[in-house]
């Protein structure tokens, strides 16, 4: 039988998709492609993992049937720095403090940059939807993925767009990440292919906050993280 996501109805609407190559992402890469014309944009900005993320991406978008793609490299966050994903003086720390303040792993103003991008294709390509995997709760609390950060930037795209009929949707915002899990899995999104360390590239840490707030997603959720991680956080 052919998967849904092999099944895209040229008639449907457009929508773009930013797909990182983590496991948020790639659940809101299956249900944009499930309701749309799903075109899939990934930012590369110099993180650590940059090299993996983009293999994830790609891995995605062949699983899902997503065939428009575009790949940028924004080369403004890394000149800037100030974030241990793209400062290599800056370590990358063990989990110890989800939720209670904002960590070194934030990337200043990230998501703005990626909006913005991902607006201007939506422009050209017609599309009507942006769809990004924010998550507000069970989050490293970073800004940017606050409701009203979206609201907020909703207001801007309306205002400064040539029909202001483009809208970013965050589906996945007030999800729990083991309710993610569970929602990848109902949806046959390609969790697999998907990779969350901040460090590594081979295998994952399995002790930054990505990985724990993975790991911890796919327990509460009865499920096995098919990824491979480094031996101490499999003996964990």
């Amino acid at each position: 039988m052919t998967p849904w996501f092999e099944m895209v109805r040229k008639d449907k609407s457009r929508a773009v998709v930013l797909l990182s190559g983590g496991m948020d992402s790639c659940v809101c890469a299956a249900l944009a492609a499930r309701e749309f014309d799903a075109a899939a944009l990934h930012i590369s900005y110099g993180q650590r993992t940059e090299e993996r993320e983009k293999r994830a991406f790609l891995e995605i978008c062949g699983r899902l049937g997503i065939h428009d793609r575009l790949v940028v490299r924004n080369e403004a966050l890394r000149a800037i720095g100030g974030s241990a994903l793209t400062d290599l003086n800056i370590a990358v720390p063990v989990s110890s403090t989800i939720g209670r303040e904002i960590p070194i792993t934030y990337v200043p103003f990230r998501n703005a940059h990626f909006l913005a991008v991902a607006v201007s294709w939506a422009e050209v390509l017609g599309a009507e939807k942006i769809y990004i995997g924010a998550v507000e709760q069970d989050s490293s609390g970073y800004p940017d993925c606050r409701p009203d950060y979206y609201r907020a930037f909703n207001e801007v795209v309306k205002i400064g767009t040539k029909d202001g009929r483009i809208e970013i949707v965050t589906p996945l915002i007030k999800k729990r990440k083991s309710e993610i899990v569970a929602l990848g899995l109902e949806l046959g999104a390609p969790l697999d292919l998907t990779w969350s360390c901040y460090s590594r590239e081979d295998r994952a840490c399995g002790v930054c906050d990505s990985c724990v707030l993975r790991l911890r997603a796919f327990q509460e959720a009865g499920a096995e993280d098919p990824i491979p991680y480094c031996e101490i956080a499999e003996e964990a």
